[in-house]
């Protein structure tokens, strides 16, 4: 598949860069050069971007059990194993989920993933703006907005500045929700690696288009207005529901994202 013609070549992508920390191969020279650099700042990262992946998918259950059906995941990126489709349609088949990315690179890729899946699609549209996302065709197909719905804001957050607004912006959403939906959120904080958060901050607003805002519990915890957080709370993200005790480790706060589930009552 050839790339889409408006890819910017010369310029890191922070979705691309994700993906190379994850290992995948939808990301160009530029971005595994920012991304070797950021990695010899910070050692953990790829560890950090599995932890990361690996809360979605254990959200994604959660989510499931309780009876949900329809996932929009904003900001998600470039398809990775593990995609949200992947893990709620294998738990409960004919689970509908649709994908919000600006990025082409992200769109093209997850519209020839998703070709022959009937209850997934992606919208290119802007997280932060909530009405032209929930007005969007592939969102009034697939998802029906008197149901719950999981919205899943997976280190989408910490790429939207205060000057955006996040905590309105997610309000938007929640207010369009039916009872019983949930929202889903991982973010950077800078509490449990201070030594190294500041400079990976800069390298991100130097190189990207999309800087960097790591915050502190008490901002990340107030995203969660209009809904219970489910138990843990917001926990580094080894600490949430762990498969076993062995992936918290003795320092889950060096892993340096907060996350947590709320359900809006």
């Amino acid at each position: 598949m050839s790339e889409p013609n408006e890819v910017d070549l010369d310029k890191p992508n922070a979705a691309r860069v994700y993906d190379y920390y994850l290992g995948g191969s939808h990301n160009f020279a530029v971005d595994r050069e920012m991304g070797d650099e950021a990695i010899a700042m910070w050692p953990e990262l790829p560890q950090i971007m599995q932890a990361n992946r690996a809360f979605l998918r254990r959200a994604v259950h959660c989510c499931v059990e309780q009876g949900v059906r329809q996932f929009l995941d904003l900001g998600s990126g470039i398809p990775t194993v593990g995609n949200v489709h992947e893990v709620a349609q294998l738990a409960a088949p004919g689970s509908r989920v649709v994908y919000v990315d600006t990025d082409p690179v992200a769109v093209a890729y997850s519209k020839t993933l998703l070709a022959d899946n009937a209850d997934a699609d992606i919208v290119r549209a802007d997280a932060r703006d909530p009405e032209a996302v929930l007005a969007s065709d592939e969102v009034t197909a697939l998802l029906d907005p008197g149901q719950p719905v999981a919205v899943m804001m997976v280190a989408l957050l910490h790429f939207i500045g205060d000057d955006s607004a996040p905590r309105e912006m997610i309000a938007r959403y929640r207010d369009a929700l039916a009872p019983g939906s949930f929202l889903c959120i991982s973010h950077a904080t800078d509490e449990g690696r201070p030594d190294v958060a500041g400079e990976h901050a800069d390298l991100y607003k130097q190189r990207t288009a999309t800087p960097l805002t790591f915050r502190s519990r008490a901002e990340i915890g107030g995203f969660f207005e209009g809904f219970e957080l489910v138990e843990p709370g917001l926990v580094f993200m080894p600490q949430w529901r762990p498969v076993s005790p062995s992936e918290v480790g003795d320092n889950p706060e060096r892993m340096t994202g907060l996350v947590g589930v709320g359900r809006k009552l």
